[in-house]
């Protein structure tokens, strides 16, 4: 297979007749949106708060929020477990306050504060703060550098990190209080490694529970699990056999650079064969509604696969919904340089209840043959556990930290 993937010329394979003949079934599928049933608009409203209190962190099962700021940190020099935890119950208190609409204990302009528009804050542990605090034992196995995957060009600079803050919301104004909130309790203990920011849609701009599309305009995380159900539970929060991380998860954050001068020159029929979907309403090449389960096996007038065998859905395919990653993508766009070419791309947050199950068998088989690697470059990687939650009067990471 990778010689294969290596003697495919990909932009003359998309220029080709397998391209011409998927292009032939695509223009005879059904028309966009047809018998599409939509919900009514969602009133904005800034004082809508997320629970910030439970057995799992908010900020995973939540819909997510318009805005994101993901911020790694490394501990200083010195740190152990005894100043990690001050630091999670610090951190806590100020998460636990801001996600209500009140005020951090040493806010200085707690009118930020008021319009907390559906803020989460989540706290995930690299693998560097669980040996400074002392607790290798009780770090995930999977939670570890990944391997080495040949398509990354990754940064130190977009990478790694001993404390993520996760920060969501609605409002923007509201991600940038809390982010400095958070970044000034946590400046005796860590130093900012690096900090994300993402977006989406703006809230209420489009029905709740529909795909997004991404900077490059396709609809991102059409098979995702749904949070509420069996495969959900399974797929995402670490089970009883995790022991004091049970409830928890764990995160992939991979930066991800989109290649927009030459996505740009590519046709329609090339995003489309590329992707496996239709642009216009993300339907699977061989089926007529964006949910309707892709057909691997069928093949065009010509005989080619409609769906490519190097085709990112086919490669991203997980047949076990207990398998499957929650995949929370945002949108990241740094500006655009003298030249005109813009830096922008997908901050790719993936949740599982095991990264080495999960995440990176998938990630071998993009990194092998997907199509879309003409068009993405990996620039960033870092991964966390996730604690699990915690009641009104205990603190992140206490179970792993006491």
């Amino acid at each position: 297979m990778a010689e294969l993937g290596l003697a495919v010329n990909r932009r003359r394979l998309l220029a080709g007749g397998a391209v011409a003949a998927v292009a032939a079934v695509a223009g005879s599928a059904p028309a966009a949106g047809a018998g599409t049933v939509t919900a009514p608009p969602v009133v904005a409203d800034g004082r809508a708060v997320e629970p910030f209190h439970g057995p799992h962190q908010a900020g995973v099962a939540t819909a997510p929020q318009a805005h994101a700021v993901f911020v790694g940190l490394d501990l200083r020099k010195g740190i152990g477990r005894e100043e990690v935890s001050r630091m999670m119950r610090l951190l806590t208190d100020d998460a636990r306050r801001l996600t209500q609409g009140r005020p951090a204990l040493a806010d200085t302009e707690p009118e930020l504060a008021a319009l907390p528009s559906r803020l989460t804050v989540t706290f995930g542990f690299g693998p560097g703060l669980f040996a400074a605090a002392g607790q290798a034992g009780r770090r995930p196995a999977s939670v570890a550098p990944l391997p080495a995957f040949k398509i990354d060009k990754l940064e130190e600079r977009w990478s790694g990190g001993d404390l993520l803050v996760q920060i969501c919301a609605d409002d923007p104004l509201t991600v940038a209080h809390t982010l400095r909130m958070v970044v000034k309790d946590a400046r005796a203990f860590a130093k900012v490694r690096w900090t994300q920011r993402g977006f989406r849609r703006a809230a209420h701009t489009q029905p709740s529970g529909l795909t997004q599309r991404n900077v490059m305009g396709q609809l991102d995380g059409t098979v995702n699990p749904v949070p509420g159900t069996p495969e959900f539970e399974r797929a995402v929060w670490i089970p009883a056999e995790g022991g004091r991380l049970q409830g928890g998860t764990t995160l992939v954050l991979r930066r991800i650079r989109a290649e927009m001068e030459t996505w740009d020159a590519a046709d329609t029929v090339a995003k489309e064969f590329t992707v496996g979907r239709r642009l216009a309403d993300g339907a699977p090449l061989t089926g007529g509604r964006e949910h309707d389960a892709p057909d691997y096996a069928k093949l065009t007038p010509a005989g080619f696969p409609v769906i490519s065998e190097y085709a990112h859905i086919r490669r991203a395919h997980v047949a076990d919904p207990n398998l499957r990653m929650l995949r929370r993508v945002y949108n990241y766009d740094e500006g655009v340089a003298a030249d005109g070419r813009a830096d922008t791309g997908l901050l790719f947050a993936s949740y599982q209840a095991d990264i080495a199950r999960q995440f990176v068998p998938v990630q071998e088989r993009l990194a092998e043959a997907d199509l879309l690697n003409e068009w993405t470059t990996p620039i960033g990687s870092a991964v966390f556990a996730i604690p699990p939650g915690c009641g009104p009067d205990g603190w992140i990471g206490e179970g792993l930290l006491s």
